[in-house]
């Protein structure tokens, strides 16, 4: 009977209003929730197969979800350097856990960035999902696999202990007093390999006292503090461009070398007539034109090395002499530049464009600790939506890709940013109004069919 499918139909909007409004209610609760994306519901029609000629059977209306997780949210200034947003296509990766990750953990996917450290070290969001990546390699690469999320771990940035970091070059910028007289010690020196620069330190009752003397701190593998002395004495040369020269330790006894206390090079140290260094004719490092640098073996290896009782790795430091100069001005020191650090600890962390996650020490060294990978879909409005505004895989979403930030499609990372829900107010609000009329007509459809059938109950009367 047309009345009953009349009725039936009415009962069908009623339904669908239904979940129209509870869609919009989620989607107001969430106006304020981090990359909340909105859920709309949309109407169609049913057609039910009119068999009797002349008559027409209604079929109502079915309510269909449409999730709109492609839309970008507006990518909103945050406070902390751990809050992420992903300026693009792609999710962030997530798992439920961080210690103890296995294969058989769900890991979901959410442009939920606002991440911040818990009690464990872990990057964790308001949500209780840990953030993913690929931890950084001895070699300082990472393993970046776009289909493989079992390389891919919880990231800590808090159990990585100290930084330190062994000086491998030291610059010098000095300035050596071409017009210094020639020392009278300067012939013994050349004729009496006893008298050098080195045993002056050592004991400054022997040896030679040289004219000029540079110090430079050399930090270790073990974040000790070690000096090491470049010396100058004018030589008597009819060019007046040459000076002898010695590099040793201080003390002596941090280190084992053979000969002279200390003595780690000597030569003579070439200068042009402009004043600037000759490097091609130097000898300090070998032969002539050697490259500028100091070679030490770890504590017990071969000589020259640091002294057995120190414990402490080898070392190669290279000196860069390129801004020494001659000229007729008294000697001085102008600056020493040291890329070495003794032990620090974590006061910061912070997340590049590209991705990668750094712990920022406090003696200004920076320790890469993992590269946050991006999820991408073919069509993400087809994945399936979880508790903690969160989403899985569905076959409708397509093969997941996971890329490296801002390669092949992927958003880029913006540190210290949020996103912001896509929900409009003003629209959902619209969408209240139009959707409590809608409802209210279709339960006048159901009271308009139940009056038509009590007058029709009414007619045996």
């Amino acid at each position: 009977m047309s009345i009953n499918s009349a009725l039936l139909s009415g009962v069908s909007g009623l339904v669908a209003n239904s979940s129209a409004l509870a869609a919009i209610s989620d989607n107001i609760a969430n106006v304020n929730t981090v990359a909340y994306k909105r859920n709309q519901v949309n109407f169609a029609n049913v057609v039910t197969s009119q068999a009797v000629k002349g008559k027409y059977s209604a079929g109502g209306v079915q309510g269909i979800t449409r999730q709109f997780v492609s839309q970008q949210g507006l990518i909103q200034s945050s406070g902390s350097a751990t809050d992420l947003a992903i300026s693009g296509d792609g999710f962030f990766v997530v798992a439920e856990r961080g210690a103890g990750l296995t294969a058989s953990d769900a890991r979901s996917f959410t442009r939920q960035g606002s991440f911040s450290v818990d009690a464990d070290g872990y990057l964790v969001n308001d949500s209780g999902l840990y953030l993913q990546g690929w931890p950084v390699q001895t070699d300082g690469s990472y393993n970046v696999n776009p289909s493989d999320l079992t390389l891919m771990n919880s990231i800590n940035v808090k159990n990585l202990g100290a930084a330190v970091a062994p000086t491998s070059k030291i610059g010098i910028s000095a300035n050596l007093n071409a017009a210094g007289v020639v020392s009278a010690g300067e012939a013994a020196y050349v004729n009496n390999t006893v008298a050098s620069m080195s045993d002056y330190a050592d004991d400054p009752t022997t040896g030679t006292r040289p004219d000029f003397v540079i110090e430079m701190n050399v930090t270790d593998s073990q974040g000790g503090s070690r000096k090491i002395a470049v010396s100058f004495l004018k030589d008597n040369a009819a060019t007046g461009n040459v000076w002898h020269a010695e590099i040793y330790g201080i003390p002596a006894s941090d280190y084992d070398v053979a000969g002279r206390p200390g003595q780690l090079a000597r030569g003579q140290v070439m200068f042009n007539n402009d004043g600037s260094i000759d490097l091609t004719n130097t000898t300090l490092f070998g032969a002539a034109g050697a490259t500028p640098q100091i070679v030490l073996n770890a504590s017990g290896g071969a000589q020259p090395n640091f002294a057995d009782s120190l414990g402490i790795g080898a070392q190669t430091i290279d000196l860069d002499l390129t801004k020494v100069t001659q000229y007729a001005k008294t000697s001085t020191v102008n600056a020493i530049t040291n890329n070495g650090a003794g032990v620090g600890n974590i006061v910061a962390i912070e997340v590049g464009e590209n991705g990668i996650v750094s712990a920022i020490y406090d003696n200004s060294q920076i320790r890469e600790v993992a590269k946050v990978g991006v999820a991408t879909f073919p069509n993400a409005d087809g994945l399936a939506q979880v508790s903690g505004n969160a989403y899985r895989p569905t076959l409708a979403a397509g093969e997941m890709t996971v890329k490296e930030a801002g390669v092949g499609g992927a958003g880029k990372i913006s540190p210290s940013s949020l996103e912001a829900s896509t929900v409009d107010l003003s629209a959902e609000f619209t969408g209240l109004i139009q959707t409590q009329k809608a409802y209210s007509a279709s339960s006048k459809i159901i009271t308009t069919a139940d009056q038509m059938l009590e007058e029709l109950i009414n007619i045996k009367r």
